[in-house]
């Protein structure tokens, strides 16, 4: 595995969960796996020991000495890639929202380097590399290693989490590479006269996934493409989706250590208590638990489908519910729900910022959860919310068409502010029903989204492509 990030190492994302949770998950299923990433300011270096001294890597005119550290986590051998000029920073890949002006050369020498790990400490049959930063694995594997012995049949993956982060780049950056001009065509790197990471991991993996089976539909359109649904159709034989698990090891109110009161779906007792404690969180007033809660843990942003969401105020004007809102992101919605806040003080409680106690207790204590997304690749807080009894309310788009059913939540199909609208209260009219509602919730809780199926299938997918299926 070829990654940026990864839990608990360093997360922006969604990404870090699946790096984080997925190895230990193929291990289990009979595979042998290392991570190859950064080692970034956070990692405590001394937490880790020297793998490889000195691993001489080239690109262009640069030549780069890098360390390779490791440690085991979970059972998973770890190797960072160690070079304080490129990652000893304050930030992953920005500060202050300002992206580095090097990204390119840093996750070039990450590529590279998980090259030199395969070579000198790990040798893999299946070399799967996940985003845009590793998306010059393969190319580097065809340029510099086609005729070593090494890497003889090693079969590359593509994994899309995200197609909206392309990694692009103007062309000016390509000298910085060390690729033959050859590489720069528009079936390659070229990507609308700049170089796309992206495009070249997609173009040149012996297979591309992406992280749920609806989203691997999407992208292959117009309307969810991002400019490369010619380029995803042109690997339609080759590409799938399959579904991210999630660690119930860590979302299970069964076991949840930031909730204040354990519970299951036979014993739903607790999360009465645990409604409480979110509204007392939140200096809501807890007069009537049995007005209907609802829960929004995201980042701020219209991929979020916040634009819809700034919609509906006046449905929570109107009826007799309760908001909270955990995340940050874009400005004007942080300032459109902290006004919300002003103008509804006994209804909307908000918190800027990361706060994963929290997000756990919103999972717990809300009897609903908002995702009216405009597109979501897989989606992580709907599966939570399943296994906590919190019914989701959900834009049917990516792994939220694929994960939430009418019988365990609400979804919407049109992107507009009606198509929300009506969800919620269908939903809330649905809420008042509380028999039929709890088994709406005990079904929802019953569904298994657990990691195993996923490294399953990935497991079947590297047997296929190294010749070793059955």
């Amino acid at each position: 595995m070829v990654a940026s990030e990864a839990t608990p190492f360093a997360k922006t994302g969604g990404l870090a969960d699946v790096i984080g949770a997925l190895p230990a998950a193929l291990q289990h299923a009979g595979n042998e796996v290392a991570v190859v990433m950064p080692r970034y300011r956070q990692i405590p270096y001394l937490e880790t020991e020297s793998a490889f001294d000195g691993l001489r890597l080239f690109a262009g005119p640069h030549a780069w000495s890098v360390d390779i550290r490791t440690m085991l986590h979970n059972g998973v051998r770890f190797y960072f890639v160690e070079h304080p000029h490129l990652f000893d920073r304050e930030g992953i890949y920005a500060q202050r929202s300002f992206d580095f002006w090097d990204n390119h050369r840093r996750f070039a020498v990450l590529a590279l380097a998980a090259l030199g790990v395969v070579e000198t400490l790990f040798p893999a049959d299946v070399i799967h590399f996940h985003d845009w930063q590793a998306g010059l694995v393969p190319v580097y594997l065809k340029d510099q290693q086609w005729d070593n012995p090494k890497f003889d049949g090693v079969k590359t993956v593509c994994t899309i989490h995200n197609l909206g982060y392309q990694g692009r780049f103007g062309k000016q950056v390509f000298s910085d590479l060390g690729l033959n001009e050859g590489w720069l065509r528009p079936d390659n790197l070229e990507f609308f006269g700049d170089v796309s990471f992206l495009k070249a991991g997609i173009v040149n993996a012996d297979w591309v996934t992406t992280v749920s089976p609806t989203y691997a539909r999407e992208i292959q359109t117009p309307e969810g493409g991002f400019s490369f649904d010619g380029i995803l159709r042109s690997r339609s034989a080759h590409l799938s989706g399959i579904l991210n698990g999630v660690d119930y090891n860590e979302w299970s109110p069964e076991v949840d250590p930031h909730i204040v009161a354990n519970y299951s779906a036979d014993d739903l007792e607790g999360k009465r208590a645990c409604k409480l404690d979110l509204l007392r969180e939140f200096g809501l007033p807890t007069d009537n638990p049995d007005r209907p809660l609802i829960g929004i843990v995201s980042r701020f942003a219209v991929q979020k489908g916040f634009d819809l969401v700034a919609g509906i105020a006046q449905l929570f004007a109107e009826e007799d519910v309760q908001l909270v809102i955990l995340g940050s992101g874009e400005w004007k919605y942080e300032q459109i729900f902290n006004d919300w806040q002003r103008w509804l003080p006994g209804k909307v409680g908000v918190w800027i910022g990361y706060n994963n106690k929290l997000a756990h207790k919103i999972e717990a204590g809300s009897d609903m959860f908002l995702m009216p997304s405009l597109y979501e690749p897989c989606g992580l807080n709907q599966i939570y919310s399943l296994r906590y009894g919190t019914v989701p309310v959900v834009r049917a788009t990516g792994g939220l068409e694929d994960t939430i059913q009418e019988d365990t939540g609400f979804k919407f199909w049109d992107y507009s502010v009606g198509g929300l609208y009506d969800a919620l209260r269908a939903a809330l009219g649905a809420y008042r029903n509380r028999d039929p509602w709890v088994e709406r919730m005990r079904r929802g809780m019953a569904k298994d989204f657990s990691w195993d199926a996923s490294a399953r299938q990935y497991t079947e997918l590297y047997r296929m492509l190294t010749g070793k299926a059955g």
